[in-house]
């Protein structure tokens, strides 16, 4: 009786010490991954706090305009908010959300689709010259006949027409000045050449 006791107790000792084990491994191994995840989603320049008497970026002052929605929702669909938020300087061609809705039906929600992310990020940085362009250096730009660099490495034709900027047939209709450049609005997507 004595060795069937003892018996059991070291069985249910085994048992026990194994099962033990299974669970620490078990919460050794999910938490870590769990973890990183919710770390990285906060990472990036796109992320970073504007600080009192700071200046707002391009990214920041898109995301205070009611008609740059579609916009700012296409920069986080693409993943591209790093980029419209580095130091720059930076000239940005940000089209309202009318100039969205002229493109024919269905092609925002086809390109806001995760698949189509390289393609959004292509358009997308179509609008985004890696240079300070305020509308005096645009003016001589144009005098010049020069084209601008654009983040896509496409380039557009800037005309100055009566004294109004056109860059790629469509006019710039109000220029922000920002932290890391410069916005200048248009009323249409700059779609480039998949050439």
């Amino acid at each position: 009786m004595k060795i069937k006791l003892a018996s059991l107790l070291i069985i249910s000792f085994f048992a026990f010490t194994s099962c033990k084990n299974e669970v620490k491994e078990t919460k050794q191994t999910t938490p870590t991954s769990t973890t990183n995840e919710v770390k990285n989603e906060n990472k990036g320049q796109a992320n970073v706090k504007l600080t009192e008497g700071e200046q707002a970026n391009a990214l920041q002052v898109a995301k205070t305009i009611d008609d740059f929605s579609t916009l700012v929702a296409a920069i986080e669909a693409a993943g591209v908010q790093d980029a419209v938020v580095n130091a720059g300087p930076l000239t940005i061609f940000a089209p309202l959300n009318s100039a969205f809705d002229k493109l024919p039906a269905g092609t925002v929600e086809t390109l806001l689709k995760p698949e189509n992310k390289t393609k959004l990020a292509f358009i997308l940085t179509n609008h985004v010259a890696p240079a300070n362009y305020p509308i005096k250096q645009l003016k001589k730009e144009a005098k010049k006949g020069r084209k601008l660099y654009m983040a896509s490495g496409k380039y557009l034709t800037v005309e100055n027409k009566d004294g109004k900027i056109f860059v790629d047939g469509v006019p710039i209709i109000k220029s922000v000045k920002v932290s890391n450049g410069w916005i200048h609005v248009i009323d249409q997507v700059l779609v480039p050449s998949e050439k």
